[in-house]
């Protein structure tokens, strides 16, 4: 088993400056199809792509990383969210399936499969556990979401989008938020009482450059990566821009909160193959959920 130590990963900073992302491996420890990530209620890091194709990497407290498992045929990874009971769900956009892993067999079954999917992207969890995936054609700049019941019962969400890709969840589980990496808008919806969604509302356009993964923090503040700027934004649900962090490479492709106080934001980027992490004020939103608060 490979196993790597990154001296440069802490999860113990609360000391550390907030908003400076610094390092959080090495570089071109992962493949450039590095994405995910999302951290455990211990506070690893898993991570798609870690080492080779068709991976997920774990990096742990103490900074050893580590190729966890490995996806079975030709599946990839891309994003990854956590249920309330631990279980992990995988976003496989080469096989258009949702997977699920149980973390402490590593067993790995299709929770959901829907060929007329172009590609599972992103995904965000509801409070009730139904799953929201991103669906993007990259081809047509299109894009729809899929619903993923907790039976893992799939059904079409919304169509007629851009090339959808950050997904997420409010606190409160009523709106779903989903971004455009081409036309750069970022919309919301309403979350209806089965799961739907209804009531497209504009937040925010941006002028220039894409976007891709997209998390909320604990008061439900945004978390967007701003691909090829090199910056995730801070904004609120009204759409003002509260901060805007370099993360040391030109394109940020996901992020994720974790660490011992759930306020430190680890950022996948693409162009250095690495994770890059900075200090935030307000803990993430799955680290809430993990502490039962």
């Amino acid at each position: 088993m490979l196993i790597y130590c990154f001296l440069a990963l802490s999860f113990t900073a609360a000391d550390e400056p907030l908003f400076t992302a610094k390092p959080a491996t090495e570089e071109k420890v992962f493949t450039p199809g590095i994405e995910g990530p999302a951290c455990d209620k211990e506070g690893n890091v898993y991570v798609v792509n870690f080492a080779k194709q068709q991976t997920i990497g774990k990096i742990t407290p103490d900074g050893k990383g580590e190729v966890w498992v490995t996806l079975p045929d030709k599946s990839v990874g891309n994003g990854i969210v956590f249920d309330a009971k631990g279980m992990m769900y995988v976003a496989d956009y080469v096989g258009h399936n949702v997977l699920k892993i149980d973390p402490a067999t590593k067993r790995i079954t299709v929770f959901a499969h829907e060929p007329k999917m172009s590609q599972p992207n992103d995904l965000a969890i509801a409070p009730d556990g139904t799953i929201y995936a991103a669906d993007p054609d990259w081809g047509k700049s299109t894009g729809r979401i899929w619903k993923v019941d907790t039976s893992g019962k799939i059904e079409l969400a919304a169509e007629g989008l851009g090339t959808v890709n950050g997904i997420e969840v409010s606190p409160d589980g009523q709106t779903l938020y989903i971004n455009e990496s081409v036309q750069r808008n970022v919309w919301s919806f309403d979350i209806e009482a089965k799961g739907g969604v209804a009531n497209k509302k504009l937040i925010k356009k941006f002028e220039d450059h894409g976007f891709d993964g997209m998390r909320c923090d604990a008061p439900g503040n945004l978390y967007i990566t701003r691909y090829g700027k090199g910056t995730v934004v801070k904004m609120s649900p009204k759409g003002e821009i509260l901060k805007e962090i370099d993360v040391l490479g030109a394109a940020p492709s996901n992020l994720c909160f974790g660490g011992p106080d759930g306020k430190t934001v680890y950022v996948t980027e693409v162009k250095k193959q690495r994770l890059v992490s900075f200090r935030v004020d307000e803990p993430g939103l799955a680290w809430k959920r993990w502490q039962g608060k």
